[in-house]
């Protein structure tokens, strides 16, 4: 006789299988700039790829098991291009493939007994940084829209948190690279690591290119945009390090301006002793000391040749 299951622990056990397998595998970001929309995430493999064109300016981005995301991705080709034959190619939007992937998703996860270990996000590029779209797509069928940039995968509220500090509007492409790889750069043990471009995935969907918007940064184009990245980071760190040992060339500032206040000092005391000789004459030339010779004259009242000794003679 079977076990019976309530739906709920169904749906609980399904939606926890799928959560940690994803949360294995390194996050991805997607984020806007100020010609486009980015893409970047860790991936040595140069076969099996994250990032790929659906149609002229939308473009599809994965993480998790890659035999499902593959199917996934040449599904919406298919229907991209099936509802651009059949209607018009304006007719095929960010929008309308996300809700298709949402219902294929759902079902696949009510359905079937393992469901997708994939998360995905859909993006369209506009003519202006406001008309940009970006939907993210998880294992059950949910579509949330983003916007200015989502991470995927793995530690994403990490990878979030840094990136919502750093993020601004308007930003260039070395400059989105630059907060992309700082964020990037802090997953796994806590232990930064540098990413070369040997073990990044970059593309693009360029708003200036007609028709075809997508295009991936490969090769020496990488590799300048890395170089161009970096500084932008070292100089951060560097004014961040001369920030914390600014406090050294203030102590030997103080230490310096210190030093000639003790040798000011040091002529104010050599120069005491003559302040004090100088004030010392009033107290040794004090007359009434020196003076004192009515004091020492008083044998003049005793001779009686005075008042007083007229007075002493009287009494006798």
């Amino acid at each position: 006789m079977p076990f019976y299951v309530s739906p709920e622990q169904v749906m609980k056990d399904k939606a926890d299988y799928a959560r940690k397998a994803i949360t294995r595998i390194r996050s991805g970001v997607v984020m806007t700039y100020d010609a486009g929309i980015l893409f970047i995430a860790p991936n040595a493999s140069r076969a099996l790829q994250k990032f790929s064109e659906i149609y002229d300016r939308i473009a599809f981005a994965a993480v998790g098991r890659y035999n499902e995301f593959e199917n996934l991705r040449k599904a919406g080709i298919r229907y991209a291009d099936m509802t651009g034959f059949q209607y018009d190619r304006q007719d095929v939007t960010a929008r309308g493939l996300a809700n298709w992937y949402a219902q294929l998703l759902g079902t696949i996860f009510t359905d079937s007994n393992k469901p997708f270990e994939v998360e995905i996000v859909v993006a369209e590029v506009g003519a202006a940084a406001d008309r940009d779209q970006i939907y993210r797509i998880t294992f059950d069928g949910s579509v949330a829209e983003e916007h200015n940039f989502v991470v995927m995968g793995g530690q994403a509220d990490q990878v979030a948190a840094v990136i919502k500090e750093r993020y601004s509007d308007g930003m260039t492409l070395p400059g989105a690279m630059t907060v992309a790889l700082a964020a990037l750069a802090g997953q796994g043990n806590g232990e930064r690591q540098e990413i070369t471009a040997a073990h990044l995935e970059v593309a693009v969907l360029d708003r200036a290119r007609e028709h075809r918007t997508f295009r991936r940064l490969t090769g020496a184009r990488l590799d300048a945009l890395l170089a161009e990245a970096r500084p932008a980071r070292n100089g951060a760190s560097a004014s961040s390090g001369s920030g914390s040992g600014g406090a050294e060339p203030a102590a030997t500032k103080t230490a310096s301006t210190a030093s000639p206040a003790k040798s000011a000092d040091a002529p104010k005391a050599a120069g005491a002793p003559k302040a004090a000789d100088a004030s010392k004459p009033p107290d040794t030339a004090k007359p009434t000391d020196t003076a004192k010779p009515t004091d020492t004259a008083k044998p003049n009242g005793t001779g009686g040749t005075g008042p007083a000794g007229a007075g002493g003679d009287s009494p006798k």
